[in-house]
């Protein structure tokens, strides 16, 4: 099975909105959607946030990506993201079968998230399982898709 899924977006900003109510936002940073498999473990989680606390693609003012969230302060906007588990190769109807059950998947996401802020990183989140409206300033664009 696939590993933990993080889907990175630099972003100059990003919001969450749940039932027109906004809920998160952060600055320059990271929109994180956030996807867990039936077999990741906190090891996994951990892991993923220290990959995305130093991954330097930040501009260092001399048009080179080399500086981390750490380096800029910059923030992450976490919201999970089982869907990032579609399976598409049968049909036109996605499955979602990969995606790990929302108790566990919760853990984890929270784990992740607790993992960022142990590194030093401001972090906001959105609210898991509920129908979020994501707004963001995609800076780059940067997308980058990190598997555990």
């Amino acid at each position: 099975m696939p590993g933990m899924k993080v889907l990175l977006q630099r972003v100059e900003r990003a919001s969450v909105s749940v039932a027109g109510r906004e809920v998160a936002a952060v600055g320059r940073g990271f929109l994180a959607l956030v996807g867990v498999g039936p077999d990741d473990g906190p090891a996994t989680a951990v892991r993923l946030a220290a990959k995305v606390a130093a991954l330097r693609v930040f501009d260092d003012g001399q048009g080179h990506m080399n500086l981390s969230l750490r380096d800029t302060g910059g923030e992450v906007l976490a919201v999970s993201q089982f869907t990032l588990y579609a399976d598409t190769r049968k049909g036109n109807r996605p499955s979602f079968t990969g995606a790990a059950p929302p108790g566990p998947a919760e853990e984890l996401y929270e784990a992740f998230v607790t993992a960022l802020r142990a590194a030093g990183v401001p972090v906001a989140t959105g609210v898991f399982g509920a129908h979020m409206a994501v707004a963001l300033v995609n800076d780059g664009p940067v997308t980058i898709l990190l598997e555990g």
